[in-house]
């Protein structure tokens, strides 16, 4: 009785298609960013050091070679449902081309933020001004946010005036943690165009400002 032989490699073809049906197929998660700006998508990230002057932070975002200094200078007003107040750990501040980047550490959720132009800088709570003086000033705003620990320590340390003179933004101010609200100001040589990113990983809200 004569026998015919299969040759392996069909034999193991056959089995090919019973493996796609069997759900071999890689699968990917859609990659979601909350913006103020279509800028916000970009998500490369390097690492660049502290400024001097400024607390000691754990990461930091380099600006994509292709990103363009900002064009407007309207109020920016963003409302996220943060549940818990997140806790803000420091500030970092950077000249690159055409803008200068300011950057606030988040530990937590992003809360609601304003940034908007004031004619001064004034301590919150107690409205005294602050002695760091400018061509003009942007004020972020965040609530509820919270720049203390539980036992009451400062997260972010030192200050509450940090001198950055950059291209355009001269110093980075504290200028309040109180009632659930943390504000920031920046000090600018001139009024300039601005806006605000949203980056995570960890979390950190991002002013660029530009010269």
């Amino acid at each position: 009785m004569n026998r015919t032989l299969v040759p392996r490699t069909l034999v193991a073809l056959a089995f090919v298609p019973l493996a796609l049906l069997i759900g071999c197929s890689p699968t990917s998660q859609p990659v979601t960013s909350s913006s103020t700006t279509p800028e916000t998508a970009v998500t490369a990230t390097s690492p660049i050091p502290s400024p001097s002057g400024s607390p000691p932070v754990s990461s930091s975002a380099d600006p994509p070679m292709t990103l363009k200094p900002p064009t407007s200078t309207e109020e920016i007003k963003v409302q996220h449902p943060a549940a818990v107040p997140p806790i803000v750990t420091g500030a970092r501040f950077a000249e690159h081309g055409g803008f200068d980047r300011v950057v606030i550490d988040l530990k937590g959720d992003f809360p609601e933020y304003t940034v908007k132009w004031v004619s001064e800088l004034v301590q919150d709570g107690s409205g005294d001004p602050i002695d760091a003086k400018g061509g003009a000033y942007l004020h972020l705003s965040m609530t509820p946010a919270v720049a203390h620990s539980e036992a009451g320590e400062p997260s972010w340390p030192g200050g509450p005036i940090f001198q950055a003179d950059l291209g355009n933004v001269q110093h980075v101010v504290k200028t309040g943690d109180f009632e659930g609200v943390v504000g920031v100001g920046i000090v600018l040589d001139r009024k300039a165009a601005f806006r605000v990113l949203e980056q995570k990983a960890p979390n950190r809200l991002v002013i660029d400002v530009a010269h």
